[in-house]
């Protein structure tokens, strides 16, 4: 379980809501071989984000644009 770390029931639904809608547009774009590291370092992400979010488009918005992925970024 990625987000056992999130106390707040309302920050965890957030994390798996932005964690499927992330991870939906950016697992094609990986080799195979680096999809676990890359999977674990968005929750990663996700996780020290989500306490800090207005709502999952912002959560979602500021994890993609640590990742520098801007187009991700701009399409919510």
């Amino acid at each position: 379980m990625f987000f056992r770390s999130l106390d707040d029931p309302a920050d965890r639904a957030r994390a798996y809501a932005a964690m499927d809608a992330i991870w939906t547009d950016l697992v094609e774009s990986l080799p195979a071989e680096r999809r676990d590291a890359e999977r674990a370092r968005l929750a990663y992400l996700i996780a020290n984000y989500a306490p800090l979010a207005m709502d999952e488009d912002d959560l979602v918005r500021n994890v993609a644009l640590h990742m520098q992925r801007p187009g991700r970024a701009t399409s919510a």
